[in-house]
């Protein structure tokens, strides 16, 4: 092959992909192109086709920009028509190479190859940059200038691979790709250096097929307008932010897009940031504009970029790339024609298998859909927003972590430390401040030492687990919401037609009784009967704990229950007789993500068998937390939470899937991907450690111990004591102007279920109002 001769290093590298490729992926066969116009499609294209996928470099969100890693799997796991895009550079003899930018500084090694003494600055945009400019070397000097991770936020694990800078003419005749466009971004600054773009731009059209070209320049463009067939080859003017100048017509490109019939005389389409036509402001999206159906009334198609899965998304988006996508290909108002992307998996599951999805389509894959808090990833967890919003969103089983106040009311709370998801450190109940070690080494303000009047009274706060990387949870409603007693919560789950149970997560249960003498399992049980649910099987009750006395106390009280035993820790393994065990008192068990597919520096290193082993004796297995914030997943699932999902469910076999964005586990559930015969490699898991196998050995992260063994030991609990005597103490005034508590006959708090429940239906109204 004459590959070998020009690149052996990029070879090599290729070779190695495509052998490890199988491993990452369980198939990879040729599909049936979901390209193809037909008079009663769906689609509000231009061509009534599906929107194509432009990978921006190939695969470049994961691999090295440009690299050949990165251009094969964007073939590999893209749809079938995925086009590749190169931005193409010129070399100092004429040569193009397919590079991100005019500079070697972020993207290559170069500085140590050809050494940074050799920098020059010159004017880009207007703006004196210094670097190492592709113009100032022959491509012969290239030879030894290997691709980087551009983006420092992306791993650069990838780095030692060595991956040659390839041509145009590499990336058409090594990867074939379906499609290939070239984006030609500052023809004036080569022609201000004696090298001719366009030249070379009809040169390579005569010896590979160039689907498109790009350029912001419309002098450009219209140099080389005559010399293509738009069937064979689209021109397309890409448009950089509102108020830049394009230098040609000295406008703004604002100003262009209001004459998109000038733009068509040398164009077939234009190439859009995102914002154009979402615009978003303080991290929401506003009103759609009209430029797509305006540029579909001129005959031009509409291309979106500035697609990056591992970027802050807006917060209408949950953080989810599906839902981005999906807004802009299905709407009901319009779609793109396309979107330039750095993870061209994430739109080809969106086009193929999301896309246009009846809301009553069944769910076709088995887990159950179990809430974190609620929809906690959009509200503050345990509120009335944070339920109402996970029983609209298709969650199939409501959570209800139960705490218990100080004059024995049940409610709903992630967490017996009230500084976890209130804002109750900025009130004078900071004085109840106080280590507990039987709970937490840390100080906290726990639920036990105030009244349920008290802690009605306080404004949640939500719950930001990613707030360490500026990832933070729709601020605009981060202090929203009321909490719920137990009682309440029940009658909100009983109401829902969509919900098949609810989920009662208990702990700290011995301390309580022998501490501050508040019975929590005998509240739970009472709240439950008087729900009705002992007398239904619409829903199914799940009693969740990390202690295992507390699952034997209700098996004791003989109730159709599901018992949940959670293991608090990420584990490596259990013991058989410990699965024996567990089966004694346990119907499931609830484990971490990493028990499943454990991670080393976010890449996964190898599936353990914790599922098949707790699975042969019929225990269900379900897996938490699954987010979708692109910093809580391992690198192999390419920062979209569906990816994650689906290997964990298709890949690991998993029973249920605890998350706080439940939504994007509901709506997985759906796709139609899931139907077919065999799954498009988008739509296939990944092969733990695959990722890992392309690491070369010097960049490779050191090996860890595993996570600990679950044996006989760690389940084993001494009994529950009994429910100690003891008075509460008066209540603690904060300062605060909350209305006061009201004594009632029944000495329940003042909210009861009739009113609780009012509030949440009004709480489902507005919910219906938001863009979520």
């Amino acid at each position: 092959m004459s590959c070998w001769k020009k690149f052996p290093a990029m070879c090599s590298s290729s070779r190695t992909f495509l052998l490890l490729f199988p491993l990452f992926l369980h198939s990879f066969v040729a599909l049936v192109s979901a390209q193809g116009s037909n008079n009663t499609s769906p689609w509000q294209t231009l061509s009534g086709d599906p929107p194509f996928v432009v990978a921006r470099g190939g695969f470049s969100g994961l691999f090295p920009d440009s690299s050949g890693f990165a251009y094969s799997f964007a073939v590999m796991v893209s749809v079938p028509d995925v086009i590749l895009w190169c931005d193409v550079q010129l070399t100092k003899d004429g040569v193009g190479i397919c590079l991100p930018d005019l500079s070697f500084n972020n993207a290559t090694d170069a500085k140590g190859i050809l050494g940074e003494n050799r920098s020059s600055v010159y004017l880009v945009n207007g703006v004196a940059t210094k670097g190492l400019f592709t113009v100032d070397f022959n491509a012969e000097e290239l030879a030894n200038v290997s691709l980087t991770q551009g983006i420092f936020s992306r791993t650069n694990k990838f780095d030692g691979n060595r991956f040659v800078i390839l041509t145009p003419e590499d990336v058409v005749n090594q990867f074939k790709p379906p499609g290939f466009w070239l984006n030609v971004q500052h023809d004036a600054f080569f022609t201000q250096r004696n090298l001719s773009m366009r030249n070379f731009v009809l040169s390579v059209s005569r010896r590979i097929i160039v689907n498109y070209i790009s350029s912001p320049e419309v002098g450009f463009l219209r140099s080389i307008a005559s010399r293509f067939n738009p069937r064979t080859t689209k021109l397309i003017l890409r448009v950089l932010q509102p108020t830049d100048i394009e230098i040609t017509t000295n406008q703004t490109y604002q100003s262009l897009l209001r004459n998109l019939t000038f733009i068509k005389t040398f164009a077939s389409g234009i190439l859009v940031p995102k914002t154009y036509i979402v615009p978003i402001k303080d991290g929401y999206i506003q009103s759609e504009t009209s430029l797509v159906s305006d540029a579909h009334k001129a005959n031009l198609e509409i291309f979106a970029s500035e697609f990056y899965s591992d970027l802050p998304l807006s917060f209408n988006y949950s953080y989810d790339p599906v839902t981005e996508y999906l807004s802009y290909i299905d709407n009901g108002k319009f779609s793109v024609d396309g979107v330039l992307t750095d993870f061209p998996i994430s739109p080809s599951s969106a086009i193929d298998c999301f896309a246009h999805l009846d809301k009553n389509a069944k769910s076709q894959a088995k887990p159950l859909v179990i809430s974190k808090f609620g929809a906690s990833g959009d509200f503050p967890g345990c509120t009335n927003l944070a339920y109402s919003k996970a029983i609209s969103d298709g969650v199939d089983v409501l959570d209800c972590p139960v705490q218990m106040s100080k004059d024995g009311i049940p409610f709903c709370m992630s967490s017996i430390n009230l500084i976890e998801s209130t804002t109750i450190s900025q009130t004078s109940f900071t004085t109840l401040s106080k280590k507990v070690p039987e709970i937490s080494p840390n100080d906290g303000i726990f639920a036990f030492d105030l009244t349920w009047e008290e802690i009605h009274g306080l404004t949640p706060s939500i719950l930001s687990p990613s707030s360490k990387f500026t990832l933070f949870r729709n601020p605009k409603f981060r202090n929203k919401g009321e909490f719920l007693t137990l009682p309440d919560f029940l009658d909100l789950a009983k109401n829902s037609s969509t919900l098949s149970g609810v989920l009662i997560h208990i702990e700290n249960a011995a301390y309580l009784a022998k501490e501050q003498g508040l019975g929590v399992i005998d509240a739970v049980i009472d709240s439950l009967s008087k729900a009705g649910y002992d007398n239904q099987t619409a829903q199914k009750v799940l009693i969740q704990s990390p202690n295992s006395p507390v699952l034997i106390k209700f098996k004791q009280e003989k109730k159709e229950y599901e018992l949940v035993y959670k293991v608090d820790e990420s584990i490596s393994d259990v013991l058989n007789s410990t699965v024996v065990d567990i089966k004694s008192f346990a119907n499931s068990v609830t484990v971490s993500k990493t028990s499943v597919l454990p991670v080393n520096q976010q890449f996964l290193i190898g599936p353990t068998d914790v599922v098949t082993k707790l699975q042969s004796l019929n225990i269900s297995v379900y897996v938490e937390t699954f987010s979708n914030e692109f910093v809580s997943q391992a690198w192999d699932f390419f920062s979209d939470a569906t990816v994650e999902i689906n290997s964990f469910v298709m890949g690991s076999g998993i029973d249920g899937v605890i998350t706080d964005f439940p939504k994007t586990s509901a709506r997985y559930k759906k796709n139609r991907c899931l139907t077919t015969k065999e799954a498009p490699n988008y739509m296939s898991p990944v092969q733990p450690g695959s990722l890992m196998q392309l690491i070369t050995a010097d960049y490779l992260p050191p090996k860890e111990r595993p996570s600990p063994i679950l044996d006989d030991n760690d389940v084993a609990e001494p009994p529950l004591p009994p429910v100690s005597k003891k008075a509460p103490g008066p209540a603690v005034d904060d300062g605060s102007t909350a209305t006061p508590p009201t004594s009632k006959p029944n000495g329940q708090p003042k909210l009861g279920a009739g009113t609780g429940f009012l509030l949440l239906n009004l709480a489902i109204l507005c919910l219906s109002l938001l863009p979520f």
